[in-house]
């Protein structure tokens, strides 16, 4: 009798659960997967994570023919750390994360994935010069006729001129990544990237100048700070998005200004491929349960689904703060590459002003006594970009946007404003009338904006890091060696994980990927 009811309560079920499915086919992505939260789902492939590497692995098994796959994304939309957000009394959009895409195409050599999709849904971009824009005290456009003035460079003092010091810096770094380069091809020990500055005679000392100019090149690139960072793969990074030679995309950035958001081009992309019953909004993950046989997604509320397969892409920054749980816990050598490579934090905070009173060029560079103390400041009401808009913007990295993330926004504010007003002694700064900036750091969905190559991280722990444990794998930036911290490397892993779980579906080869039960030193201490 018990069985018999058991029967006709899973056909019951059944019956249910797939006329749901069927109806939920035909509806947009509404975020709901078709399913109340109670109900228990196996899949072939959950993919734990909305954003660029989650959303591209999704389209990657599109491709292969593997549709059974189901995305769990905590945000009530797509694109992870790609958040826009309308601003001031014009309701202009601004990024609050991801903003630039970062290296494009040289003639027809290869192309940055991102610019691909950029292109394919008509992103508004414009060219965004981090170096001229310092470095040349003129810029002339000639196809508008518009003059733009000096680049300003300022200090406690205002106004001051120290584009020598600026460009000193510039050719430090480039050095910096040459002489590491020579490094890696013959095997040496890496350094930090301070210690390979002073072996290379460059030492800003105490100079604030020198600071600040050291900040713009490094910290505002990568989130931390020189002696934070590995001398090495800062040159591998930077070489391989950059770098023509050395198999890079191009020395091009383009800034997002579309009111759409940056956002758009991979929400776009996952309208192209993605069905309702394939995506769940506003769904946070809590454990993971993996073993040889599949993995179990626990959500907040309880409920769990299963697969036969997972592709994890949560920040690296969600993974070191232990805000999901594995169930058993990761191995050793998973937690140690975790726990070894670092999180950096890069904080945009945004002021508008009833009428624009700054620089005439696109950044600015504020060199204060303490460094990393808002150093970097870009004008969106500019030419090109969002002229009228009465919008600036401050970033700070690292430590320093992990110490405002502890404050209220009314006393950064204050500081924002006293920075302001230091640069231009001579005026009274109007009030703000709109300010905003994302707390990343403290948002236990991501714990941090991308990740950094610190020196103790070696290349097995990279390996490990990537390494899939029985049927849970990995994907995301921090995954990626040659381009960390960038989308293009959120895409590219989420395009390779996803074709080695293809393979394991259709049993064509099922191979571990590599890993280190432990890293050893090659001689001893």
């Amino acid at each position: 009798m018990l069985l018999k009811q058991a029967t006709l309560l899973f056909l019951w079920t059944y019956f249910t659960f797939s006329q749901g499915l069927a109806t939920h086919e035909k509806e947009a992505l509404d975020g709901t997967g078709g399913l109340s939260p109670t109900v228990v789902r196996s899949n072939k492939v959950l993919i734990l994570g909305g954003g660029v590497a989650g959303i591209i692995a999704a389209r990657t098994l599109h491709e292969q023919g593997i549709d059974d796959f189901l995305i769990l994304e905590a945000r009530a939309e797509l694109g992870g750390r790609l958040q826009s957000t309308s601003f001031g009394t014009g309701n202009t959009t601004v990024e609050l994360g991801a903003n630039w895409i970062q290296g494009t195409q040289t003639g027809d050599g290869p192309i940055n994935p991102i610019l691909t999709l950029a292109r394919k849904h008509g992103l508004k971009d414009q060219p965004s010069n981090f170096y001229e824009s310092m470095s040349k005290q003129t810029l002339l456009f000639w196809a508008r006729s518009i003059l733009i003035g000096s680049t300003e460079t300022f200090d406690k003092t205002g106004e001051v001129d120290f584009l020598d010091v600026f460009n000193a810096s510039v050719d430090a770094f480039e050095r910096l990544t040459e002489y590491s380069g020579e490094r890696l091809s013959k095997n040496w020990i890496d350094l930090t990237a301070e210690s390979t500055y002073n072996l290379l005679g460059y030492d800003p000392h105490n100079d604030a100048h020198a600071l600040a100019s050291e900040y713009f090149n490094f910290d505002w690139e990568y989130a931390q700070k020189p002696d934070q960072s590995s001398a090495i793969a800062t040159s591998r990074n930077s070489n391989f998005t950059y770098n023509v030679e050395g198999g890079g995309f191009s020395d091009d950035n383009l800034l997002s200004i579309d009111h759409r958001g940056f956002k758009m081009f991979i929400q776009k992309e996952a309208a192209t491929f993605l069905q309702a019953k394939q995506l769940r909004l506003k769904t946070v993950v809590k454990s993971i349960h993996w073993s040889s046989s599949g993995v179990i997604a626990v959500l907040e509320d309880g409920s769990s689904f299963s697969a036969d397969y997972a592709i994890c892409t949560f920040s690296l920054g969600v993974l070191k703060n232990d805000d999901v749980e594995f169930v058993p816990r990761l191995p050793a050598f998973k937690a140690e590459a975790i726990a070894t490579m670092t999180m950096g934090t890069y904080t945009k905070i945004f002021l508008q002003f009833p009428r624009k009173f700054w620089f005439n060029t696109e950044f600015a560079l504020y060199a204060d006594p303490e460094r990393g103390r808002y150093p970097v400041w870009q004008s969106l009401d500019h030419e090109g970009f969002m002229p009228g808009s009465g919008i600036i913007f401050a970033t700070v990295t690292g430590d320093f946007s992990q110490r405002i993330e502890a404050m209220s926004d009314a006393e950064v504010k204050a500081e924002c404003l006293r920075v302001l007003q230091s640069m231009y002694p001579n005026i009274t700064i109007p009030a703000p009338m709109d300010f905003k900036f994302a707390r990343w750091f403290s948002d236990p969905l991501f714990r941090g904006s991308y990740s950094n190559w610190p020196p103790s991280f070696v290349s097995q722990h990279h390996d490990n890091l990537r390494a899939n444990v029985e049927r849970l794998y990995f994907a995301g930036e921090a995954t990626s060696q040659d381009y960390y911290g960038y989308l293009h490397g959120a895409y590219f892993e989420g395009v390779d994980i996803a074709k080695i779980v293809t393979k394991c579906i259709r049993g064509k080869g099922c191979v571990e990927l590599q890993s280190y039960g432990e890293i050893k030193n090659t001689v001893p201490y």
